[in-house]
């Protein structure tokens, strides 16, 4: 399924054992452009350390209560690698992180979680994650902080990051949503990660291999409208194959 990032924060995450709060915000690497850690918004508890939550650990959403549920004790959580609220997060990290946890390191491999494009769950198929591929460097980015990036088409800027769809199963980011009040007033058209030619961090600004006038010219879009057609109309505007016809079918 996917899913607006914002609408992520309307949903609760829960614990075995209780509630530990809500989705602030995701970082996500900026090789594969999927998501690694939610940040939640705990109230207070844990004070004073950023609370990360891998989507290991996450079940699917229940809808009808807007919740998360967490494979994870309350203490669990507490007891694990600690990180200041005003910490980035480095490699020495997620070593520990992953380490404390348990699960197969996602930056050891080809795919975007290690020898897969999906979250392997079962223990006992970790052991066949092995990998001789060269683990890549991962830095991560926070949506709050994408969010107003200037889009740079190949002919001059269309727009700024509003949102990002992410895919639940994946946790992949599909799409950028781009607000493009400079020609359309409240419109808003979607650009894939992997239509992007480079993204300088420091000037805030993502570079896209698209013209204006073809972003322009793409199906407009709105939350309503986020499904398999809409998808499949937009790829084929751009002359782009749907991801669903590029990776495995097997899930695990």
């Amino acid at each position: 399924m996917l899913r607006q990032a914002k609408e992520f924060k309307n949903f609760k995450l829960r614990a075995t054992d209780g509630d530990i709060g809500k989705t602030m915000e995701f970082y996500f690497d900026d090789k594969h452009w999927t998501v690694r850690y939610l940040v939640a918004d705990t109230g207070g508890w844990l004070f004073g350390r950023q609370v990360l939550i891998s989507p290991y650990a996450l079940s699917p959403a229940n809808e009808t209560e807007r919740v998360f549920p967490v494979n994870l004790t309350k203490k669990k959580i507490e007891e694990s690698p600690s990180l200041g609220n005003d910490k980035p997060i480095s490699h020495q990290f997620e070593t520990a992180y992953y380490s404390y946890y348990g699960w197969p390191a996602y930056w050891n491999g080809y795919f975007p979680w290690g020898n897969s494009p999906y979250i392997i769950r079962e223990p006992e198929e970790w052991k066949n994650q092995a990998t001789h591929e060269k683990a890549w460097d991962h830095n991560l980015r926070s949506t709050n902080a994408v969010t107003g990036y200037h889009i740079q088409a190949s002919d001059g800027a269309v727009g700024h990051v509003a949102d990002f769809i992410i895919d639940e199963e994946t946790w992949s980011i599909r799409y950028l949503v781009v607000a493009t009040k400079n020609w359309w007033p409240g419109k808003h058209v979607l650009v894939s990660p992997q239509w992007i030619k480079q993204v300088n961090w420091d000037d805030s600004k993502v570079f896209i291999n698209l013209s204006g006038e073809k972003i322009m010219k793409s199906p407009l879009y709105t939350q309503e409208s986020l499904n398999r057609d809409y998808e499949t109309k937009l790829r084929n505007h751009y002359n782009h194959e749907g991801y669903w016809t590029q990776e495995p079918e097997t899930r695990k």
